[in-house]
């Protein structure tokens, strides 16, 4: 199965709930818009945007005479697409590049790691990985199976050693070795928590200061999380400044709304989204793919 296949997949719960508005023979009327505003915000994309969507697009269907439901499904899909953000430049192409990866326990930053490091070794790209995780029980021991995994090295330091000295010390060496990707992974911080999150600040900043690369600091959020991740990501971003999203666990458990209700409420890109396990399953996100995906085109 191709990512798409798994994509579509993994959006089936939303694009089932959004295939109900779009049943064949349906009239574009009062009842269809409101029915589509509402669908939307149950699909966790929120009201400001479902809003905003529902008006831009019964204007369009005025203005082009557009009478039957089915004829909007596309119009639906460009005009949800339009909502995400472009990224300037993506950290896991434009190189020399260091990345730090943010986020609560369970969201999915080791693996996400590890896949990432996996898929710059096969591209030939001089890769390490850092451990800042120093807390966690077995978190060291995670990082490095998945660096064995992908053929990367993985610097670590014993633990309960300070993740700011840790990460100044991956970026000494990623320098040293001329590495040009540096995958660095954070210890898991509930948002709720004001002295995890000055902790994580610091850690940031040391690595924003030392690294001589562009520092990127990724956000990776659980998209079961629903509404929780977009509060989660607010958090996150008001004390960490960050730069963007990878949205994991699209397996068709969540409502894929959420994604495009993180990324426009904060004006973050999403770099990559995650639909499963294997390395494959982790990709370069495309926002008309993505909502043709949401939506049922082409299905």
């Amino acid at each position: 199965m191709g990512f798409l296949d798994s994509l579509k997949r993994g959006l089936q719960r939303s694009r089932e709930a959004i295939n109900e508005i779009f049943y064949m023979g349906g009239e574009v009327d009062e009842d269809f818009w409101e029915d589509l505003e509402d669908t939307l915000v149950m699909g966790d994309m929120g009201a400001e945007v479902a809003m905003r969507v529902t008006d831009d697009l019964r204007e369009q269907a005025a203005r082009e005479n557009l009478s039957r439901a089915e004829q909007l499904r596309d119009a639906l899909a460009r005009r949800l697409a339009a909502e995400f953000p472009k990224a300037g430049r993506d950290p896991f192409s434009d190189l020399p590049s260091t990345v730090l990866f943010v986020g609560i326990n369970g969201a999915g930053k080791t693996t996400t790691v590890g896949k990432l490091a996996g898929r710059a070794r096969e591209a030939g790209v001089p890769c390490l990985i850092g451990g800042a995780d120093t807390f966690r029980a077995a978190a060291i021991e995670q990082l490095e199976v998945w660096g064995q995994r992908a053929g990367v090295d993985v610097i670590t330091r014993e633990r309960g050693a300070d993740p700011a000295s840790v990460c100044y010390d991956v970026v000494d060496e990623a320098e040293r070795r001329g590495a040009q990707l540096t995958l660095i992974d954070t210890a898991g911080r509930l948002h709720t928590s004001a002295d995890l999150m000055r902790e994580l600040a610091k850690v940031v900043n040391v690595t924003r200061k030392r690294s001589a690369a562009p520092v990127t600091v990724v956000l990776v959020i659980d998209a079961t999380t629903g509404q929780n991740g977009l509060n989660q990501a607010r958090e996150f971003n008001d004390a960490l400044e960050l730069d963007g999203l990878i949205v994991t666990k699209l397996d068709g458990t969540a409502k894929g709304g959420i994604a495009l209700a993180i990324s426009s409420q904060l004006g973050l890109p999403i770099y990559r989204i995650g639909v499963g396990e294997s390395i494959d399953d982790l990709q370069s996100f495309d926002a008309l793919d993505f909502c043709r995906a949401l939506v049922g085109e082409g299905m």
